[in-house]
This record gives structure tokens, C-alpha cells and sequence, in this order.
């Protein structure tokens, strides 16, 4: 029986998340060259995915030593089996990889420059700001946007609503969008696209069903029956797919105006 908290969430949220899956952008997705500049933005919401995941790991579980039982062993369960699939799938030649360094794989398949996500994974690592990383390697404003909503939530600290942005606005809507996306490309580009067709089925294969389903749980127990936890957790809820569309304008109007 499907948790009533949920259910109300999923009404509340459903015409921002059709929003999404029928924008604009993905009908203006013509050739290779267009697939780079949505590539270019995406990739920096499937970095900063990850960092949420990880998030979520440190906040539900022991990630230090000592170590000791740390919350509720289901919920332990739920996000080390998300982080396990994230972090070491198997890509298209069945090598063991993150689903972000298969993206990056994919887009260097693509003909798409990785110079600018490296860039900023590379000024992070020499201990740089969000700030000083976005502007060494020129990210667009809507992804820098996209990532420093996401960093809020990380640092906020607060594991539900951590969960509720990683559930209802990462793994319960890529399905959904990315159905929108996976159909033509392939068809029109068979070898360019391999890889990223790859990672978009991988995602609707697993997202759509066991990740988004151990995803639910998991929110569903950080929240229990806290109407106000469930109140704030609707609000940033709707702030994170309000930055997903904002992300997908930018990439919009970047093919409109070039």
C-alpha cells in the first residue's frame, strides 16, 4: 500500500514534473552538435548527483572509524544498494565504472569537449570554491544554479531532505525524461550515440525500477508521519525540479540562439 505522504507529494508535484518530460528542449535536439550542448549542461547534474548520493551514505551510515551502527539498518540497506549501482556499474563493454565516468565516456564519444567539466572537477580537487571552479572553467549559469541548489541541500545536513530532492527530483523523474530523449537519437546516429543511449536506457532500466522504488522507501522512513517534515520536504521538492527547468532552458536557449 502506497504511503499516503507520498501519494499527496507525487499529486503536488506532478505539473512541475510533466513540465519536465514534455520541455521544450528536447524537440529542438536535431543533430550531434545539438546532443553536445545538452550533454555540456547535463553533465554537471549527473556530477552533482553523485556527491548527493554520497551525501545521503555519509548522513545514514558509519563512513568512519571507528565504526559503530549508525540510524536504521533498512535504511543502511536502501542507500548502500543505490550507492553500489552508482558508483561501480557495469558500463557497455562490462568494465566496472560510475555512471558519471560512463557519461563522461559517452560524451568523448560524442565528439562533445570535456575540457570544461574536467576543469571544474579539477579545481574542486586543488580545494577551490563552488564559486572559484564555476568561473576557471566557464560553467553555464544555469548549471551553476542546478549545482549550488544541490550543494545547499548536502550541506544542509538534513538526511529527508537530502532524500526527497534525490528521489523525487533525480531518480523517480530520469525515467520519465529521459523516455523522451532516447527514442530518435539512435536511429539517426547509431555510433556516436552508442554510449550515451547506453546510459539512458541503464537509467530507465535500473532508476525506473529498483533505484527509484529503494528510493521511495528509504524517504518514507527518514520522514515517517511528520507533517511538517513532509511540509518542507514538498517545498524543496518543487525548488529542485524548478532548477532541473531552469537547467533545461538554459540548454534551450543556447541551440535557439546559436
Amino acid at each position: 500500500m502506497m504511503n499516503p505522504y507520498i501519494e499527496q507529494l507525487k499529486k503536488n508535484i506532478e505539473p512541475l514534473r510533466q513540465q519536465i518530460i514534455q520541455h521544450k528542449v528536447y524537440g529542438v535536439l536535431k543533430d550531434i552538435e545539438d546532443i553536445r550542448v545538452f550533454m555540456k549542461y547535463h553533465v554537471y547534474a549527473v556530477w552533482d548527483f553523485m556527491s548527493l548520493l554520497k551525501s545521503l551514505q555519509q548522513n545514514l551510515t558509519c563512513t568512519t572509524t571507528p565504526w559503530f551502527p549508525v540510524g536504521n539498518a533498512e535504511t543502511r540497506f536502501l542507500i548502500n544498494e543505490i550507492v553500489c549501482g552508482e558508483e561501480s556499474d557495469l558500463d557497455m563493454h562490462g568494465v566496472r565504472k560510475s555512471h558519471f565516468e560512463m557519461y563522461l565516456d559517452a560524451m568523448k564519444q560524442i565528439g562533445c569537449d570535456t575540457t570544461e567539466i574536467t576543469t571544474f572537477i579539477t579545481n574542486l580537487q586543488s580545494n577551490q570554491t563552488l564559486e572559484n571552479s564555476f568561473i576557471n572553467s566557464s560553467t553555464p549559469s544555469e548549471a551553476q544554479e542546478f549545482v549550488n541548489f544541490t550543494f545547499d541541500i548536502i550541506n544542509s545536513k538534513q538526511a529527508a531532505l537530502q532524500a526527497a530532492i534525490f528521489t523525487f527530483g533525480r531518480e523517480d523523474l530520469i525515467p520519465g525524461m529521459f523516455m523522451s530523449l532516447v527514442g530518435d537519437i539512435h536511429k539517426n546516429f547509431p555510433n556516436e550515440v552508442a554510449g550515451f543511449k547506453y546510459y539512458l536506457e541503464r537509467h530507465i532500466e535500473v532508476d525506473g525500477d529498483h533505484h527509484s522504488h529503494l528510493a521511495l522507501e528509504m524517504t518514507a522512513s527518514l520522514c515517517g508521519s511528520d507533517e511538517n517534515i513532509w511540509k518542507e520536504v514538498e517545498k524543496i521538492t518543487l525548488k529542485s525540479l524548478e532548477k532541473r527547468i531552469q537547467l533545461w532552458d538554459g540548454v534551450y536557449n543556447e541551440l535557439k540562439n546559436s
